[in-house]
Parts: structure tokens; C-alpha cells; sequence
């Protein structure tokens, strides 16, 4: 008899500044998943929020990106369990409303939120997967959130002995008062250059490398524009070194840790143009030139961090190397890295013996098993005697 499929909502799209990358990201998903095993569901949720369910049979599969049809019928994820596990419900053609009632055979098993940045990637989308009670691929709520949070990251990082390039935070709030005192803190403190960044984005949208105090100002209004929290970092000297973690299928097993890549970027950093709209923005190294210890200690800060942000599931740390001292910098971490053909997170896994294939059916199965978990907690409290 033959064992049924596993069906798997593979979400896309997201309101997000990493929308475009998402709908390639995805594609490279659903290429890869095996479908002699999975069922693929394909969900579009464009950049007003609306999720659109997509017929596989209709989609290029060999196409870069993914489509997103508005004619597509439109369905919610329930926020809260259903009898008979986790359904869509249909809203009707292209988000126009509708009665609202299940749509026939759409249970969904597990949820594969190809996704980056805020309210895709954020702890957001975990949560409603959390309220529905749907079994989902990734890190869960407290993870996304603090790994999306680039000044939480960090200090989380820092109380974990994990060493960090200098930053300053700012909000929008206070430095709308405090423009000039800042300013002049950032350049005694850190010094020029120095980068600013939005402190939830990721992907390198609104990052500006900042070379003189008059540039200031303008970068730091950019990266508001993303974000309302924004970090200044002192620019070093530096090679950028990315390690992928995966966590153990058996709960309590230390992570897998992968080899360690290098991003050897054409433009004079590692930006969202160097990273998706110049094919020859980048190289990618694998494995990365490091010396034995140097391989070691970045292999155990990536584990220490992913262990110290709650990570779940899968993540890729980026650590940035001083060139002129040899130390090793905590940059951040990814808990939904990209999934494209040429990621450096698939990439690492593939280099450290498993496979694309394989590592979306790992991925699925700690999606299940966590799921199988949680259901086993208790709900409600009684007293014991």
C-alpha cells in the first residue's frame, strides 16, 4: 500500500523588502523537493499581505522565480487549530471575498516558509503557524525574532562571550532630537568609515557604507526608511566568513555545523546589487582558505550562537575576519538564509555531505517531529494534590 504524501505549503512572497528574492528562493525549493514523497502547495502572499494558492501543475518549475497570479483564489490560515488538523479556508477569487469555507482536501501537514525578512521571517509568521498549530520549517518565534533584530543578535552574541564589531543603535525617536550628539559619537566612537544598516532587514536592503562624516545623514534617513531602529558598525578590514548550522533530527544533539564559506564580493561590499542583480557580483569560495584554528573557532562561535539565539531548525552565521588581526567577529544571523541555486547556505550544506534534496527532507522532518513535541505539552493547569 502506498504511503501517502506528505503535504507541504510552501509560502512565498511576503511584505517585505526581500519579496523578489523570496519568489526565487521558493522556485529553488520546490525544484528540489521530492515529489514522490511531498505534495507541494504553493502559496503566494504578495506585497498587500493576500495569500493566493497556486496550482503546481500551472507553474514553470524550471522558471528563476515563482509566479504570483492575483486571479489566484485567495485563502487564510485559520489562526487557531482546526478538528481535523490544519485547513485553508477559501476567501474567493483574487482576494474579493467569499463564504469562507474549507476548501475540499486542503489539509496542510507542514509548512515551508520560504521567506526573508520582516513579517516573513521576523517571529511573525512563526506565530500565526504557532496559533494555527501547524508543524513548520524553521526556527520558531523567540529565534526569528532575535536573529531578524541585528542590536538584540549582537547582544545576546556578546553575553554569550561571542566577540562583535562595535556598533551604536538608534531609534527614530531619539535621534530625531539628538541628530548632532550622535553624529559626533559615532565619529569618535567608531570612526569612518562605518557602516549603517536597518536593524531588521536583511539581504543588505539599506545598507550604506558611510566613508565621510557628510554622508552621514543621508545613510542614516535611508536605513530609516526600512526601519525604525537602525545600528552604525565600525567598518574593519575584514574577509567575510559564512558557516550553515542545522539542528540534529534526535532533540538534545548538539547541531551539525558545516565548512566554512568565504564571500569575496566585486563591489566594494557585500550589497543586495553584488548579492542578486550582478551575476558576477560575487564570488563564492568553498571551501573558505582558513587556517585550521581559524576554521575551528569559527565552526564553535556559529554553534555557540545558534545555541545562544534559541535557533531552531537551520541557520547560516556570517562572521566577519579582521585582516589586520586575525580576529573573528560575530556579524549576524540568518535563521531563513536564501535557498537559491547559488546560496551560499545550500551551497555549505551540499560541500558538507548533504544534498539540496536531503536537506529540505531534514528540514521537513524536524518541522514534524518539534510539532509532535509541542503537541505533548500541557494546555491548562490544574493543581496537584
Amino acid at each position: 500500500m502506498p504511503t501517502e504524501k506528505i503535504r507541504v505549503a510552501v509560502l512565498y512572497g511576503g511584505r517585505s523588502g526581500e519579496y523578489e528574492v523570496s519568489l526565487v528562493s521558493a522556485a529553488s525549493v520546490i525544484r528540489n523537493l521530492d515529489k514522490s514523497r511531498y505534495e507541494i502547495i504553493p502559496i503566494a502572499i504578495d506585497k498587500a499581505g493576500r495569500w493566493l494558492l497556486h496550482d503546481l501543475a500551472m507553474i514553470d518549475q524550471t522558471a528563476k522565480s515563482l509566479p504570483v497570479n492575483q486571479d489566484a483564489l485567495s485563502v487564510v490560515l485559520p489562526p487557531f487549530p482546526a478538528e481535523q488538523g490544519t485547513e485553508l479556508v477559501g476567501l474567493g477569487s483574487g482576494g474579493s471575498g467569499g463564504s469562507g469555507k474549507q476548501l475540499k482536501n486542503a489539509r496542510i501537514d507542514v509548512v515551508f516558509p520560504v521567506m526573508h525578512g520582516p513579517l516573513c521571517e521576523d517571529g511573525t509568521i512563526q506565530g500565526l503557524l504557532e496559533l494555527a498549530d501547524v508543524a513548520y520549517v524553521g526556527c520558531g518565534v523567540l529565534a526569528s525574532a532575535v536573529g531578524m533584530d541585528k542590536d538584540v543578535a549582537k547582544r545576546l552574541a556578546q553575553l554569550a562571550g561571542i566577540t562583535v564589531v562595535p556598533w551604536i543603535t538608534l531609534r527614530r525617536g531619539s535621534y530625531e532630537s539628538t541628530a548632532e550628539a550622535v553624529h559626533k559619537e559615532i565619529a569618535e566612537r567608531l570612526g569612518f568609515p562605518c557602516f549603517v544598516k536597518p536593524a531588521n532587514m536583511g539581504s543588505s536592503v539599506g545598507v550604506v557604507k558611510v566613508k565621510t562624516a557628510a554622508e552621514l545623514s543621508s545613510a542614516i534617513e535611508a536605513a530609516l526608511s526600512y526601519d525604525t531602529k537602525v545600528l552604525v558598525e565600525k567598518a574593519i578590514n575584514c574577509r567575510e566568513i559564512e558557516v550553515a548550522v542545522l539542528e540534529d533530527i534526535q532533540a538534545g544533539n548538539p547541531p551539525m555545523v558545516s565548512i566554512a564559506g568565504e564571500v569575496i564580493p566585486a563591489h566594494e561590499f557585500y550589497s543586495y546589487e553584488a548579492k542578486y542583480l550582478d551575476e558576477n557580483g560575487a564570488a563564492l569560495k568553498l571551501p573558505a582558505d582558513l587556517t585550521s584554528e581559524q576554521l575551528q573557532t569559527v565552526r564553535k562561535m556559529a554553534g555557540d550562537a545558534f545555541t545562544a539565539l534559541e535557533g531552531e531548525g537551520l541557520a547560516r552565521c556570517d562572521f566577519l575576519l579582521d585582516k589586520d588581526t586575525g580576529t573573528m567577529y560575530f556579524n549576524e544571523v540568518n535563521t531563513m538564509p536564501g535557498f537559491t541555486s547559488i546560496s551560499m547556505y545550500p551551497k555549505l550544506m551540499d560541500a558538507s555531505g548533504v544534498p539540496y534534496p536531503e536537506l529540505l527532507a531534514h528540514l521537513i522532518e524536524l518541522a514534524i517531529r518539534r510539532h509532535r513535541r509541542k503537541t505533548k505539552l500541557k494546555r491548562d493547569y490544574s493543581a496537584e494534590r
